[in-house]
């Protein structure tokens, strides 16, 4: 990338040393990096290494979507780089649970937790004075140089998909974490999306109206606890919250960041490689198109402008790329689902789980499971889940006795149990989320399907039901 680096002072001995197992301790699990996840990806049979050559113009993604939601994917040699590129780390629920350490089902729960212990005693991230990701700190770059990936064959360019970024209040300094979509257009520059009610564009607005540029650090290749915190909803972080703390819960231990060189913002300190940045007052330069996660492509227009004004990184760092697909539906969705649950089930009682489907691309369908103890619940439940997570366009409702993450079992009971002309709530002209593109900017009719029995259930709404038996009882040749 450079044909000049100087070498930063190399950081101290790690905090994170391994220590013993333990649901959400990631650091003392080793796995406050991603260096460390992929060895236990590794150890797990989770993971894939491709040793050919790829390039990340379009053939990187081509490889990567042979193994969607399966394993994670390691290119160990990738056209133009001397880095290696992971992708797939977030598509596959059971993967990522083997990270977390806790059962499949329970991770939105778990993050859930975290969210809520953080809220009640925060663990604010600390601020140490060497780094991994500051070990080379490059003289010259290019950001052409970087192995970011362009997935979709009609996208505009590469693009940086898993970086967070942190920023910070102009008004407060307060910290926020954030994902947004950024393509490489130049040597420093780049073209960002920054979408209506996130926290970093409210930020980016009040700085402009100054006249000010935002400063910011983009972290590439974080560990799961920092990528989590930085996509939890607004509702559930405040814009008067910190909400790196809530990687601190998950790590089990303080996050640790550093501050960054060029700009007055820090950067997390076990990422690989750090951008350091200003988003650009009134400046706007052509971005897209985008694969995004409707599917579709976001379409070319002007936006946001960002001008890299310094590069860190480990000495070997490993590049961290979100495709496309069931990645970005659980990146997301498994955050959401945990603050959707915790404040839908805080008014309405008998919620048991939440599922943004894939189908719905993990950000505009919620399945609901409850215990109908009354009528008119199930209506309650719906409109509650629209408000805690406004991008919603569709909310099924269903009972204890059906799977809320099979879809057939869903359809069964939409099939079974809702009643058009009675169980259908439509919600025309409210918001959404801009990028659904059968929204008009945002704006569109959200669905409620009532899919649950009558209460008190009749016999007829009884499902059938088969003896419970242990195969292994059995001499069976198959």
């Amino acid at each position: 990338m450079a044909k000049n680096r100087a070498a930063a002072k190399r950081p101290g001995k790690k905090a994170n040393t391994p220590r013993a197992e333990g649901e959400g301790d990631l650091a003392g699990r080793g796995l406050g990096d991603l260096q460390g996840v992929i060895k236990l990806l590794g150890r797990a049979g989770e993971l894939v290494r491709v040793k050919t050559e790829v390039d990340p113009h379009l053939e990187l993604g081509g490889v990567a979507y042979r193994f969607h939601g399966g394993k994670a994917v390691l290119f160990e040699k990738v056209k133009g780089s001397r880095w290696p590129v992971l992708a797939g780390l977030y598509w596959n629920r059971a993967l990522l649970a083997k990270v977390f350490n806790v059962a499949e089902t329970r991770l939105p729960f778990h993050f859930a937790a975290a969210v809520a212990k953080w809220r009640a005693a925060p663990i604010p991230p600390v601020v140490v004075k060497t780094a991994p990701c500051q070990e080379i700190v490059e003289k010259e770059f290019d950001l052409r140089d970087l192995p970011a990936p362009q997935v979709g064959t009609e996208e505009g360019g590469p693009y940086l998909t898993a970086a967070v970024t942190i920023a910070k209040d102009p008004d407060t300094g307060v910290r926020n974490a954030s994902i947004m979509r950024v393509m490489v257009t130049g040597r420093d520059r780049m073209t960002c999306l920054m979408d209506m009610g996130r926290h970093l564009r409210d930020y980016y607005e009040r700085a402009q109206a100054r006249g000010r540029p935002l400063e910011i650090t983009i972290n590439i290749g974080v560990d799961p606890a920092v990528h989590i915190a930085s996509v939890v909803p607004a509702v559930a972080a405040p814009i008067d919250t910190d909400e790196l703390g809530i990687a601190s819960q998950l790590l089990g231990a303080p996050l640790e960041l550093v501050a960054a060189r060029t700009v007055a913002v820090e950067a997390v300190a076990h990422a690989q490689i750090v951008l350091e940045a200003e988003v650009l007052p009134d400046v706007r330069e052509p971005e897209g198109p985008a694969a995004e996660v409707t599917g579709y492509y976001a379409q070319r227009d002007d936006r946001w402008v960002v001008r890299v004004k310094g590069v860190t990184r480990r000495t070997r760092p490993i590049w961290h790329t979100i495709i496309t697909g069931r990645e970005v539906y659980n990146a997301v969705g498994l955050m959401a689902e945990a603050s959707i649950f915790a404040a839908v089930s805080s008014q309405v009682p008998g919620i048991k789980g939440v599922f943004l489907t894939y189908g719905g691309c993990g950000f505009y369908h919620a399945v609901v499971q409850m215990r109908k103890v009354m009528e008119g619940l199930q209506r309650n439940a719906i409109l509650a889940t629209f408000a805690a997570f406004p991008p919603l366009k569709q909310v099924t409702v269903v009972e204890e006795d059906v799977n809320l993450y099979d879809p057939q079992d869903v359809e069964w009971a939409i099939a079974t149990r809702l009643r058009p002309d009675r169980d259908i709530i439509l919600i025309p002209e409210a918001r959404g989320h801009e990028l659904n593109p059968v929204t008009d900017g945002g704006i569109g009719c959200k669905l409620g399907l009532d899919a649950t029995a009558p209460h008190p259930r009749p016999p007829q709404f009884e499902r059938v039901k088969v003896q419970a038996v242990n195969l292994k009882d059995y001499d069976i040749e198959q």
